[in-house]
């Protein structure tokens, strides 16, 4: 079974967001109840679109300026990039559905 794994660094987000067609990020964090809520529908993203899209999680207590950067006041917030551009953002507690249509959507 395939998860998302974690962004290590601002240099790595930067490569996968500049060299990857469709990037989907989940922010969260430890302490984020919600987030451990969506954390298996992001796992269940990464094996069933690992294919034609990359996901990846990123710790927004270990990289405050790229929360910053991208203006999220709460989480989990999920970023959907096409082409290094944020062409959605889901905030609160989704459905796995709702994570995936957005994928197809934007694909």
């Amino acid at each position: 079974m395939s998860t998302a794994a974690f962004i290590q660094d601002q240099a790595e987000f930067e490569t996968l967001r500049t060299s990857t067609s469709f990037l989907v990020v989940d922010c969260t964090a430890t302490w984020c109840g919600p987030c451990k809520v969506i954390a298996p529908f992001i796992d269940k993203l990464a094996e069933n679109y690992g294919d034609r899209a990359k996901i990846m999680k990123l710790d927004i207590d270990a990289h405050k300026p790229l929360a910053k950067q991208f203006g999220l006041k709460s989480i989990p917030a999920v970023l959907f990039f096409k082409e290094g551009e944020v062409v959605e953002t889901m905030v609160g507690v989704k459905t796995y559905e709702d994570y995936s249509a957005s994928i197809e959507k934007n694909l």
